[in-house]
């Protein structure tokens, strides 16, 4: 129904945006990939994918095509839904779920919270030949934008955890472990490395 956005980033949480857009704010929630390539912009673009449940209407936004069709690859496979979709894409780039998924490493893939292994096994089943036809454009290799103060940065990531659903006492505890390691991590990466441990 919704093609895509474009408007004003009110509001960015690694978890979701607030974009403006003629009037109206809209709640959108987005990946690690997509909060990557957009948290220091002021005007946005994101490519919506619209769920209607019985219960609520959701707004998925990503900032490219490939990510949103590499979105509705994974809704599509039985039993994973809009936000177990969304916490496999920020917990692996498209390139590693590209590779995971055509190395078939279901033991890998199910390291996602939420995910089991059957669920795992089946996503690689259902998408092995899909993902080749895939444009992947890997960006988040490279740094991007300033590095924010260590507090405020352990702060964010704590709180995108907590709000993925993770209890707070364990992901204090990876956090500190991250940052004591590297205490120069971007939000974003944190957050990537504390999901692949949690």
């Amino acid at each position: 129904m919704y093609e895509y956005i474009t408007g004003t980033l009110t509001e960015i949480a690694p978890a979701y945006a607030v974009v403006e857009a003629g009037g109206i704010g809209y709640f959108i929630n987005i990946s690690l990939q997509t909060y990557s390539e957009i948290e220091h912009n002021e005007q946005v673009k994101l490519y919506l994918h619209y769920i209607v449940r019985e219960d609520a209407h959701i707004l998925y936004g990503f900032a490219s095509k490939a990510e949103r069709e590499l979105f509705r690859l994974l809704i599509g496979v039985s039993g994973v839904g809009g936000n177990t979709a969304r916490m496999i894409q920020s917990t692996y780039s498209p390139t590693e779920l590209r590779n995971i998924i055509g190395s078939g490493n279901a033991v890998l893939l199910k390291n996602v919270k939420g995910l089991g292994l059957k669920t795992a096994q089946k996503i690689i089943v259902e998408l092995s030949g899909k993902m080749v036809d895939l444009k992947v454009d890997d960006k988040l290799s490279g740094t991007k934008g300033a590095t924010v103060i260590n507090n405020e940065t352990y702060d964010e990531a704590l709180a995108a955890l907590v709000m993925l659903g993770f209890q707070k006492t364990a992901s204090e505890k990876v956090l500190k472990k991250l940052f004591k390691e590297n205490p120069d991590l971007r939000v974003e990466e944190a957050i990537r490395l504390a999901l692949k441990q949690l």
